[in-house]
């Protein structure tokens, strides 16, 4: 390959991963979920996800009927979990919690946390320090 043209290639390549960095960038509360829209979840931890930017704790829920639902719930990231008083041994699948959060805009099962109700009674915050996600509720 001659050196203009690995020249226009190195540019090319250059610009293609230029592009693609905005897609990983962190999202906006605003942007995914609805502050004027909150909810109170009780289920089972089927799963939890503890890892940067965000842990994910996902729970089966019983609807008004009985039946079970799956729901997935954003918290804060990891470093600011632990300052507030989690581990990662907080939630284990089968634990029963509760969860305040607020709703997704999509309509889908997925709500960001506010504050967690942990197996052994103490209520934690579940959020992100910072950014444009409204504080726990206060009860």
């Amino acid at each position: 390959m001659n050196h203009i043209k690995m020249k226009h290639l190195m540019i090319v390549v250059g610009l293609a991963v230029a592009m693609a960095q905005p897609a990983s960038a962190p999202h906006s509360f605003a942007a995914e979920f609805d502050a004027n829209k909150p909810v109170t979840l009780q289920g089972s931890v089927t799963k939890l996800e503890w890892q940067n930017p965000h842990i994910w704790v996902y729970l089966d829920v019983k609807d008004d009927r009985g039946n079970t639902q799956p729901w997935q719930c954003e918290g804060g990231p990891p470093n600011t979990l632990t300052r507030n008083g989690w581990s990662i041994n907080s939630l284990k699948v089968g634990d029963l919690i509760t969860i305040d959060g607020v709703l997704a805009k999509d309509g889908s099962k997925t709500c960001n946390a506010r504050a967690v109700k942990l197996p052994d009674g103490r209520s934690v915050f579940a959020g992100s320090s910072g950014g444009d996600a409204p504080p726990p509720p206060k009860k």
